[in-house]
């Protein structure tokens, strides 16, 4: 499906301040980037730059005053996500170098805390592939979805013991528990066609088999049209944006329709 997707950002900034955007995606499996188009107002000069996880980021200093930025995508993206029932767990020592560091705690997936329960959900499931899709679809039946119910400091041990939160609650758990399993899990941001409702959205991948499959526990069957903007090991690799000074978020858009 070719879809139409983007996000406008309205800030009020008291004095300027330095700030790096994550807005654009690139070409790759699963999506073709057609077009793009950025706005800035008032125009600042942009550096840009490919971080270590492959994203592109956008780097600025924003103006005192009104600022504002938007950019609207045209993507051609997958109908379906790959899915591998049975696909083989990829023992430790046979993994690809750039896989390892996603077997790592990290700020918001403490995975070395949540061995046990990862064992639990995973009891009856062959390693590899089945592991993943019982700890999604634990997810997907134990955590409540509900807005208003976590913030930006919530981690997936937070998450595991109260189990209620929103999309990046959910995708933060699925990686720690991946990766209690010696399974690399990493998260990932961006556009999911109907989502409901609209607004940017996470879930995550795990590396089994030798590749990479997505996985995503707000949803009760795969779905695909999705649009990848970033990854990274948790949310503080793909903030939409990362600000170093003062700026307060006004107002916020995100839309994706099918472009006919």
């Amino acid at each position: 499906m070719k879809l139409f997707a983007g996000c406008e950002l309205v800030y009020d900034v008291p004095a300027p301040a330095p700030v790096v955007f994550m807005l654009r995606p690139r070409s790759g499996a699963g999506q073709w980037v057609i077009s793009e188009e950025y706005q800035i107002e008032p125009g600042v000069p942009v550096i840009e730059y490919t971080d270590s996880y492959g994203n592109l980021c956008q780097r600025l200093m924003t103006p005192e005053g009104r600022f504002r930025i938007q950019i609207t995508l045209v993507v051609e993206t997958a109908d379906e996500i790959d899915v591998a029932p049975g696909a083989p767990f990829v023992p430790v020592q046979d993994l690809p170098d750039d896989t390892l560091q996603f077997l790592l705690p990290s700020r918001y997936c403490q995975s070395d805390r949540l061995g046990p329960l990862a064992a639990d959900i995973t009891a009856n499931a062959t390693p590899g592939y089945d592991q993943v899709e019982a700890i999604r679809n634990w997810i997907q039946s134990h955590v409540i979805y509900q807005y208003g119910t976590s913030d930006s400091s919530t981690s997936a041990i937070e998450t595991a013991e109260k189990r209620i939160g929103v999309c990046r609650d959910f995708a933060h758990l699925g990686i720690s528990l991946c990766r209690s399993l010696n399974i690399p899990a990493r998260m990932v941001v961006g556009y999911l066609h109907n989502l409901k409702p609209m607004d940017l959205h996470a879930w995550f991948e795990a590396f089994v088999d030798g590749r990479w499959y997505t996985f995503d526990a707000t949803q009760k069957e795969p779905r695909g049209n999705r649009i990848v903007v970033a990854y990274g090991r948790d949310a503080a690799d793909v903030a939409l944006a990362t600000q170093f000074g003062e700026m307060q978020l006004q107002e916020m858009k995100v839309w994706v329709e099918e472009k006919l």
